[in-house]
Order: structure tokens, then sequence, then C-alpha cells
């Protein structure tokens, strides 16, 4: 849960079969499809930003990251910058 206990609801659609196999695989681990869903969720979520952030897209802020930063840094003033 995040720091501010606020939460959003997600409704998926699910293929009958994969429902099933939900409910055998949290069964078995005797947990609620609900947790299994959130523990997947959260594992798929690391992994996915560690990558993101091994490539430094979120940590370089520039045009090429963010459109509007682009904008706003393409131009006469803030060009000495570029040199830095």
């Amino acid at each position: 849960m995040s720091a501010t206990g606020k939460r959003t609801r997600l409704t998926i659609d699910l293929p009958v079969e994969m429902k099933r196999r939900l409910r055998l695989l949290a069964a078995r681990r005797d947990i609620s499809m609900r947790q299994y869903l959130l523990e997947a969720i959260k594992r798929q979520l690391a992994e996915d930003w560690a990558k993101l952030t091994e490539q430094k897209s979120l940590l370089i802020l520039n045009g090429q990251v963010d459109p509007v930063l682009a904008e706003l840094w393409d131009n006469e003033k803030d060009a000495a910058y570029d040199q830095l």
C-alpha cells in the first residue's frame, strides 16, 4: 500500500482458463487470487522499473525523454547550458 493508504480499483477480464489456473495456484499457496495478483504485479513492476532506471531514462531529464522540456529548453537563452 502507498504511504497515503489510498487505493484505486482495477478491473480486468481474464480468459476462463487463465482464471482457473490463477485460482488453483493461489490456493496452492494458501492466498487469495487478489494477493497472488498483487505479488505478481509487484514483482513485474520492480523488474521493469529496475531495467528502466538502468537505462537512466528516468534519471536524465532532457528533450528526448520529455518533449515538454525540449520545448522549454530549446531557446537561445538556455543554449549556453548545452555546452556544459
